[in-house]
């Protein structure tokens, strides 16, 4: 049987899960500044199938506006540069012997707009997640009071329980969308 404790804690997972999912795409945004985010998880055809940067090579920075990767096995250099050339980060690799230098350049301001009102789409894409879950919490809570396992109150209760946790959630959205934004901007 389900109990009210077990609904918040689903419902705080999910919502969880959404920011964390949100933060995750905002370390793949490119900035000004050189982050191995922005690449490991580019899909890379090698052996065969396809897998992550992160899974075929060592990725550095050893400079703030250079990325440096070190393929694992040389043999994948060249379908690492491919797979950078195919994607859309918009960085040139350099190949240097088995090492692939990534020079990341000053962005333009219309380029950091534009960077902004995407973050500003995937923060939206994160409280449209939050409030499916907290409909999906408060449903729940309304299907243990019609089976007669809690009272009106206690419903009232969990439904304000599941706001706070949702008003907390889209609040660390907020807070990350603003961070992430004077990042970008910020020359």
């Amino acid at each position: 049987m389900t109990t009210p404790d077990d609904i918040l804690l689903e419902t705080e997972a999910a919502m969880e899960k959404a920011v964390d999912f949100m933060k995750h795409e905002f370390a793949s945004v490119r900035t000004g500044k050189a982050s191995p985010a922005l690449v490991e998880n580019i899909d890379v055809e090698a052996y065969g199938s396809r897998m992550k940067i992160k899974q075929l090579a060592l990725i550095t920075t050893p400079e703030p506006r250079l990325l440096m990767i070190q393929p694992f096995d040389g043999g994948t250099t060249r379908d690492i540069e491919k797979a950078l050339k195919e994607s859309k980060i918009g960085i040139n690799p350099l190949v240097d012997g088995k090492l692939i230098r990534l020079p990341v350049p000053e962005l333009s301001e219309e380029r950091r707009r534009d960077l902004a009102k995407g973050v500003k789409q995937m923060a939206e894409e994160a409280r449209i997640r939050i409030r499916s879950c907290r409909r999906e919490g408060i449903d729940d809570a309304k299907k243990l009071q019609k089976s007669g396992n809690i009272t009106e109150d206690q419903l009232r209760t969990l439904e304000d329980e599941v706001q706070k946790l949702t008003d907390t959630s889209v609040k660390s959205i907020d807070e990350q969308l603003s961070a992430k934004e004077a990042e970008i901007m910020r020359i």
